[in-house]
């Protein structure tokens, strides 16, 4: 009985590649770790930078609620006196 691609030496991790591309990936993949340690850090600026905008964002929609509720009483108490 025979399986179709295991009696392949590369199938289970076994490599020709020279010694030279070894390195070549080691480097290509210390890069690509970088790259990504880099596009993390930026996501967290811009997380951390939502976080603020949101808090603002609340700050001014409780304000408009008070003002509201202020216009609503001049307006109320307008109403009542004619």
């Amino acid at each position: 009985m025979s399986f179709a691609g295991y009696d392949d030496p590369t199938a289970w991790g076994a490599s020709d590649a020279p010694v030279g591309d070894i390195v070549k990936d080691a480097v290509r993949k210390e890069l690509i770790l970088k790259e990504i340690t880099a596009a993390q850090d930026d996501l967290r600026a811009l997380l951390a930078r939502v976080k603020s905008v949101q808090g603002d964002v609340d700050k001014l929609t409780s304000g408009n609620a008070t003002l509201q509720m202020y216009i609503d009483n001049l307006t109320m108490q307008m109403a009542k006196r004619r």
